[in-house]
């Protein structure tokens, strides 16, 4: 079974840099809002807070597992942030419904990983790129592809037979 989303909320995604020691918007261009959901996999019990931008680009500001002990720290009753292993992430909510929702959310999944025997950890490690069922679906179109390939390189050769043998055919004195 895939991931779902268990929850969304409306938010500004914020990285906290600890050089200029303030807060910045993630991600590129203007600061804006964006839909941020909380994602469960029950095949392996992962959870992970995916955002993107409300723009129609879509741009995805962050994509960050949830892990077994992870501080939430509610600042505000607007503002939240939590740490993981590279930085600091904040969520400044369009609302305090948004806020708490998305508070009460991001508790059932640490609870759910701090209650698992093993550690908490994913079977298999949380990852940014492809799932496994767009890379078979990516093998499938390139291989529909080369197919398509090979069929048009056939049939050019046989246009090109049929071009030869017509010309051998027409051709005096033979």
């Amino acid at each position: 079974m895939s991931e779902s989303s268990i929850c969304q909320a409306r938010a500004t995604v914020m990285i906290y840099n600890d050089a200029d020691k303030k807060w910045v918007p993630a991600g590129t261009g203007a600061q804006a809002f964006s839909r941020v959901q909380i994602y469960h996999n029950p095949s392996n019990n992962a959870f992970r807070v995916v955002g993107r931008k409300m723009q129609t680009d879509q741009q995805v500001v962050i994509n960050c597992p949830i892990v077994k002990g992870l501080k939430y720290n509610q600042a505000t009753p607007n503002f939240h942030q939590w740490r993981d292993t590279r930085q600091v992430w904040g969520l400044n909510f369009g609302t305090k419904e948004d806020a708490v929702l998305f508070a009460n959310c991001m508790m059932h999944a640490i609870d759910v990983l701090n209650s698992l025997p093993d550690g908490g950890y994913p079977t298999r490690p949380v990852s940014n790129g492809p799932s496994p069922e767009e890379l078979e679906q990516q093998k499938r179109l390139e291989l529909q592809r080369m197919e398509q390939l090979e069929r048009e390189r056939q049939e050019r050769e046989r246009q090109e037979r049929e071009r030869q043998e017509r010309e051998r055919q027409a051709a005096p004195g033979q």
